[in-house]
């Protein structure tokens, strides 16, 4: 946990709660290890969402369907929802949730690799969430700035690794050595790029928001 757990309980006491069928979704999470969006982070995206009212939004990283869920339902205005989701497993109980939601016209799930689904996407995006798996954010990067509008904003999810990102590479296990490396690089490329204006957030398991200039 990157904030001090006393302070992110206290966070958590002041969120006003959300839909009873979120909230289904959100427990057969817990229940099942699924990792869907934290609720810090939920709060900080109803915040965005109500602040830059995105008419088209790209997801990286589906799951069970969550987070673009959430989108759909917080955001003032009626938003397009494209998402991509790769783990197989996942893909038919997202499907069966945006259904029951009613979402279905909104909310597009594509199935596949995001590394291959991306670069055949033409039209951009005035919000991009990633949430994928974090050792590949660095390789989506390049088409994602292709795909976000000016002014355009984009989210990347659990960047701060719960604080493993700030030690030595040999200080975290060897099998997260990989992802450790590929996500500090992330972090130094996306608050170096020149299209970018971005920040780091402490908050959840870490945010990077970025405007694209």
């Amino acid at each position: 946990m990157i904030l001090e757990e006393r302070l992110a309980t206290y966070i958590n006491s002041l969120d006003t709660g959300n839909t009873a069928f979120l909230n289904r979704i959100e427990q057969y999470a817990a229940e099942f290890d699924v990792p869907v969006i934290r609720k810090e982070t939920q709060q900080f995206i109803k915040t965005l969402l109500a602040i830059k009212k995105p008419r088209r939004i790209l997801e990286v990283g589906t799951a069970i369907g969550f987070s673009a869920l959430f989108m759909a339902e917080y955001n003032p205005v009626c938003s397009e929802i494209i998402t991509i989701e790769n783990y197989e497993k996942r893909i038919p109980i997202a499907r069966e949730n945006i259904k029951e939601a009613g979402r279905e016209a909104q909310i597009t799930l594509i199935e596949g690799d995001a590394q291959t689904i991306l670069p055949s996407l033409k039209e951009t995006f005035d919000l991009i969430f990633m949430d994928a798996a974090k050792g590949q954010y660095i390789y989506f990067l390049p088409e994602l700035l292709r795909l976000l509008k000016e002014g355009g904003i984009l989210v990347s999810d659990n960047v701060l690794q719960d604080g493993d990102v700030i030690e030595s590479r040999f200080a975290v296990t060897r099998r997260n050595r990989t992802i450790h490396k590929r996500m500090r690089e992330y972090l130094y490329e996306v608050t170096h790029q020149e299209a970018l204006v971005s920040t780091v957030i402490p908050i959840g398991d870490g945010l990077t928001v970025s405007v694209k200039k």
